[in-house]
């Protein structure tokens, strides 16, 4: 649940309302009962991907790609 603060609150309390938005509380500014903007955690980064980190892990069979057995197919196609 997000809570409703004017302006004039926000700007008074800001770093209360920061330390409830790091807790995962949203908390939504507004301007004469109007809401204007949603103040809410930021979402972390996920590490950057490194091309070629799995190599040498993962080994693909060479018929992969040859079409299922009837009897299996038939169950995906029910």
């Amino acid at each position: 649940m997000s809570l409703q603060v004017n302006i004039h609150e926000a700007k008074t309390h800001f770093s209360q309302l920061l330390a409830q938005v790091r807790e995962g509380e949203e908390i939504i500014i507004a301007k004469a009962g109007t809401p204007v903007a949603r103040l809410v955690p930021v979402e972390k980064c996920l590490p950057q991907r490194i091309p070629g980190s799995a190599k040498g892990k993962v080994c693909i069979a060479a018929d992969f790609d040859t079409p299922l057995p009837e009897t299996i197919l038939s169950d995906f196609e029910q």
